[in-house]
């Protein structure tokens, strides 16, 4: 008796939820299904199956049995899998989850090359407004997180982003320039003072020390949650948006939108590669996320910063 292979067809039969099934899944005959399921139980002394004619059912023993057949199976595929990767171009899907704003502005910039490195490998990106935890359906969940990083996945650092406030030529030239983070308070704010109800907390220059809490009367005529949206109001003139870094490098350097109070930050976003946490980690995940840790810089500075006008300096 191959046992290997008896395993194989009893969890496939247990999976289908009958002998019927399971011979067309694994494309053989039902007798045989039934005798190799059967040779499986005489050779361990112990029914693992309880039959009927519509349904088969696990027996104690057989509970436990599927419970360690699963976890054999999954040793031999991996195995199998470890002693191809060396040999094996990298190929398949790659399901990608990411947060539109970084998505949009950076993540699309490096997967042409990724693709052209490994051109049998396909990728599904799904890109919602905002990502907050690590999603099991997906191989790769990039994080854009105020926080640290806390979950039971395992994570890499990407990149750090600065938040920095930003305004179209038109607005400041009707509105004026603010001068000090008090000001605003005089001003179309396209981001939600609410969703911080303590106030919104500056940080000057890079100290790193918290310098002015500012808690601003009342938002503009629009505001909304998707950064997206944000930086194209802003574009339009409607007001005043923060935003990080990774978003307006292309938007400052074409002078779309200026920095105001560029000597005054909000707290910055760390950027992370995560995935669920696995025994066997697919070979195209791991080049993934070692392409983007390459891409991005893989520590805790902001590589856009310098983009969007430097280092925060101290003005008086």
């Amino acid at each position: 008796m191959d046992q290997l292979r008896a395993m194989k067809v009893f969890v496939r039969v247990v999976d289908e939820g009958g002998f019927a099934r399971a011979a067309r899944a694994l494309d053989m005959a039902p007798p045989v299904v039934t005798r190799v399921v059967a040779e499986l139980e005489a050779h361990l002394g112990a029914r693992l199956l309880n039959r009927t004619t519509r349904r088969v059912a696990l027996t104690e023993v057989g509970e436990s049995y599927l419970e360690r057949a699963r976890r054999i199976l999954a040793d031999v595929d991996e195995a199998d899998a470890l002693a191809g990767e060396s040999t094996r171009e990298l190929s398949g899907p790659l399901r990608l989850l990411c947060p539109s704003a970084l998505a949009a502005h950076q993540l699309v910039r490096h997967l042409a090359r990724f693709s052209a490195q490994h051109p049998r490998l396909s990728i599904d990106l799904v890109s919602p407004c905002r990502v907050e935890t690590v999603d099991e359906d997906y191989d790769v969940t990039l994080l854009t997180l105020r926080g640290p990083i806390d979950g039971d996945f395992v994570a890499r650092r990407l990149a750090r982003s600065e938040v920095l406030l930003c305004a179209a030529p038109s607005y400041l030239a009707r509105h004026g320039r603010p001068r000090h983070p008090r000001d605003l308070s005089r001003h179309e704010l396209l981001f939600q003072p609410g969703v911080q109800p303590r106030g919104l907390v500056f940080f000057r220059g890079d100290a790193g020390e918290a310098a002015e809490t500012v808690v601003p009367e009342q938002a503009g005529a629009l505001h909304c949650d998707d950064l997206q949206t944000q930086l194209a109001a802003a574009q339009a003139g409607l007001g005043v948006a923060a935003l990080p870094t990774l978003m307006l490098d292309e938007a400052l350097a074409a002078g779309r939108v200026e920095r105001v109070l560029p000597s005054w930050r909000l707290a910055g976003l760390s950027i992370w590669a995560a995935m669920p946490s696995r025994k066997h980690v697919p070979a195209r995940t791991r080049a993934l996320i070692e392409f983007l840790v390459q891409a991005f810089g893989g520590d805790d500075r902001d590589p856009w910063l310098a983009a969007c006008g430097g280092p925060l300096a101290l003005v008086a």
